[in-house]
């Protein structure tokens, strides 16, 4: 169990720090991976960025994800075809539930990044962290769509995970480092003394106070202010 989200992103930083990783970027899930995140950048003294993730639910079951709206430059829309193709959505009603999300997401752009512009991952290893990971769908659809950003490898790191979920975000990913996962995984909340709930505020003011030590004595932040079994499992074989 984790005391909080900084105790959790300090432990999992010092266990990415043992990994020789070629040009690190942090890319963080709001809202709650962005305190965990910034406790890994401080540990691999790498820069630090949001990855902002806007679910498209079905009709009728918003909590089913049909597709998700990744921000970027440019952003990206990823497909869940198999719930597409059960709900028999055409291209014209997928067009409307994803025009209906665009607002959300760009109002937290605004009000996580403001101007920033996201950083470029071409080439480097890009390494997506959130607090957990309970089902991975969130992850699996940051993973599909920075592939197409050309990382030099896409690391998925997690303090806790149920141990199916880290089975399928290895083979999607190019490794997966998660701290713990227990046989029995209940909501994500219990594995951690304190857990609160995290308003926009939050997330600006965690991002603002990001310190990103680079070449030079720069210190810079993305954003308008700006012993339980481990686990890293190498790449899988998977489908391109």
């Amino acid at each position: 169990m984790f005391r909080d989200r900084e105790d959790a992103g300090v432990k999992l930083g010092l266990e990415l720090s043992r990994l020789q990783l070629h040009q690190p970027v942090v890319l963080a899930l709001p809202r709650g991976g962005v305190l965990v995140a910034v406790e890994v950048a401080n540990a691999l003294n790498a820069p630090l960025d949001l990855l902002i993730v806007r679910k498209v639910g079905a009709p009728g079951n918003p909590e089913l994800a049909v597709a998700a709206i990744v921000d970027g430059d440019p952003g990206e829309v990823v497909l869940n075809r198999e719930i597409v193709e059960a709900y028999a959505l055409d291209e014209d009603e997928l067009r409307v539930l994803i025009a209906n999300e665009r607002p959300e997401l760009e109002r937290r752009r605004v009000a996580y990044r403001g101007k920033t512009k996201p950083i470029s991952i071409a080439g480097k290893t890009a390494i997506i962290v959130d607090d957990g990971a309970a089902t991975g769908t969130t992850m699996k659809i940051a993973i599909r769509a920075l592939k197409r950003r050309s990382p030099r490898e896409i690391i998925v790191a997690v303090p806790v995970s149920p141990q199916e979920t880290v089975a399928e975000l290895a083979r999607e990913a190019d490794r997966v480092v998660c701290l713990s996962q227990p046989g029995q995984f209940r909501a994500l909340s219990f594995h951690y003394l304190r857990f609160p709930q995290l308003s926009d505020s939050d997330i600006v003011t965690a991002m603002g106070k990001a310190v990103r030590s680079q070449t030079g004595g720069q210190q810079h932040a993305a954003g308008p202010g700006s012993k339980a079994a481990t686990k890293s499992m190498p790449r899988n074989n998977r489908e391109k």
